[in-house]
């Protein structure tokens, strides 16, 4: 079978058995941005084996590891506390294999992973979760009125410019709602504030197309934060991995 057979395949899986308990609005005048980068193959091939290695790859050759590990494994003692933090409904934005949604449907929350990915949306679902290929900024169900979004693993990169998302996701999570995010790791600059163009690198010499990603520590997320209306009102830091609670004016 072809790569664009495979992938075709796993998206076609994801929609026929992702639950749809929640209607998507129609579409206004956010236009949908479908990217390549996380469907090519070092992506979806490592979510397959479950393992490594896998980066995002710079420019100039650095490399950030990508944790493939512990994305597919079971929620980590970082990750029970953020799960503890979830009220309501929640919104896992890139969700990737989906070890959070399908730990909130254990635990009877309502939730829904959304993914680029059609691989890892199709990973999530049978893991246990609720999950639908789209991307943040595309509509999304129960715009506006989510309970609580996540953005972890350094998801806050997403677009590369965290302002845009920031003020994206004021219209996706309701009126005193809440935003998880999780930030640059402890040990890091928390002034950290870099916008970048990268790949997808499996390390073998395949990388995928370039796109924009941004890497953001705790006291630079504040900032954007508060320019966009939200306001902080927890940090914490779990196994090295640091954490920012933001919440929109209620």
């Amino acid at each position: 079978m072809t790569t664009a057979e495979t992938t075709a395949k796993a998206h076609a899986q994801a929609k026929s058995q992702t639950p749809a308990p929640l209607r998507s609005p129609a579409a206004g005048t956010l236009r949908p941005r479908r990217t390549a980068p996380w469907q090519a193959d070092p992506y979806t091939d490592a979510l397959r084996t479950g393992r490594g290695p896998l980066f995002l790859r710079r420019s100039d050759g650095w490399l950030l590891p990508l944790e493939v590990e512990r994305w597919c494994s079971e929620p980590d003692s970082a990750d029970l506390t953020v799960l503890a933090r979830c009220r309501g409904t929640v919104l896992d934005i890139g969700c990737g294999p989906g070890r959070l949604v399908a730990a909130l449907a254990a635990r009877g929350r309502p939730s829904l992973g959304i993914d680029i990915s059609p691989a890892a949306v199709s990973h999530a679902v049978r893991a246990g979760g609720s999950a639908l290929v789209r991307s943040v900024f595309d509509p999304l169900p129960r715009e506006g009125g989510w309970h609580t979004a996540l953005l972890m693993d350094g998801n806050i990169g997403i677009g590369g410019d965290p302002l845009a998302l920031l003020s994206r996701l004021a219209g996706v999570v309701g009126t005193a709602g809440s935003l998880i995010v999780e930030t640059a790791a402890s040990g890091m600059d928390a002034e950290l504030d870099e916008r970048v163009r990268v790949r997808v690198d499996n390390g073998n010499g395949a990388p995928g197309e370039a796109f924009s990603w941004a890497r953001v520590g705790a006291r630079a997320l504040i900032r954007h934060a508060r320019a966009t209306g939200w306001a902080p009102s927890e940090q914490w830091t779990a196994a090295g991995r640091r954490f920012v609670t933001l919440e929109r004016p209620g």
